[in-house]
């Protein structure tokens, strides 16, 4: 019998029930879906990224199954921000759990214009390391100022901000400008830049050309980067994401330095995933004889 523990963390401010949260992704634009992440467990939901108009991403095929991962060259579709926030209101009206929306931008400017939009939610994440679309994402990181002008325009707001870092370029430098603007939180890692070649066709396999890697064959490097984040910077929370597919891969960021970890691509599997690694995680913390998961928040680098 599982002895009873305390699965809750804090989070810049957010209350939430265990560490489990959903990251950013296609969940993200649909209120049922969203619903039904909640009841299987999540503690808070993270929101597909807005940009200020509607986009319709790349051409197909935007998605290649391999066999340690996904690639997907989706190129941010969403409806826009002011549809993104009409699904946010309707989601706070009937969720219990903590809403984080996704915000992409290429200037202070933009990204008010999409904030003040989804002024709803509860927190703010910053998509500064989507790894295939051009102007936006990744690209940011390239300008750390940039990146610390638009968190200090975000925090205007009120909300917590989290930025969510690439583990291509300098992210730590980029994680310290973005604090030092007023980030609340990191999150880590995106998807990593990578592509597939049809050698009978002799072709890209994605329409977008080039696409983001997730899934287990990134998880070594997610663990790798929150445990560099968590050593650089131990007061900060952070959102662990990469490769989460059991409660084994959620523990690893937990212990290299994570105070909640995001799942999404093993969701292809169904929502009972969420709660067997919620579970998995309140028997391990048994197990080892604690009363809180948060005595493990980086309990690798002690």
């Amino acid at each position: 019998m599982v002895r009873l523990v305390d699965l809750r963390v804090e989070l810049a401010g957010l209350e939430l029930r265990n560490p489990v949260v959903v990251a950013s992704g296609p969940l993200g634009v649909s209120l049922g879906l969203m619903k039904r992440a909640e009841e299987a467990g999540a503690a808070a939901i993270t929101l597909k990224t807005a940009t200020l108009r509607p986009r319709e991403g790349h051409p197909n095929p935007v998605v290649y199954e391999l066999p340690y991962g996904l690639l997907n060259s989706m190129g941010l579709p969403n409806p826009g921000a002011e549809e993104m926030g009409r699904l946010i209101s309707e989601a706070k009206a009937v969720m219990r759990v903590p809403l984080i929306a996704s915000v992409a931008a290429q200037s202070p400017r933009e990204a008010e214009e999409v904030a003040e939009r989804l002024r709803g939610a509860d927190a703010l994440e910053l998509n500064a390391s989507c790894p295939h679309v051009r102007g936006l994402g990744a690209e940011l990181m390239d300008d750390p100022q940039l990146v610390a002008d638009i968190v200090s325009a975000l925090r205007s707001f009120g909300r917590p901000v989290f930025v969510k870092l690439s583990a291509h370029g300098d992210w730590i430098g980029v994680a310290s400008r973005a604090l030092g603007a007023g980030a609340s939180g990191l999150v880590a890692i995106n998807t990593l830049k990578a592509m597939a070649i049809d050698v009978r066709a002799k072709c890209p396999v994605l329409g977008g050309v080039y696409g983001g890697l997730s899934g287990p064959a990134i998880h070594p490097v997610a663990v790798r980067v929150v445990y560099e984040l968590h050593r650089e910077f131990p007061d900060v929370p952070i959102i662990g994401v990469g490769g989460v597919e059991t409660w084994v891969e959620a523990a690893e960021l937990i212990l290299a330095g994570a105070t909640a970890v995001g799942v999404a691509t093993a969701l292809r599997r169904g929502f009972h995933v969420i709660g067997e690694i919620v579970e998995g995680l309140r028997a391990y913390v048994a197990g080892e004889g604690l009363a809180s998961i948060r005595e493990l928040v980086g309990a690798a680098h002690r």
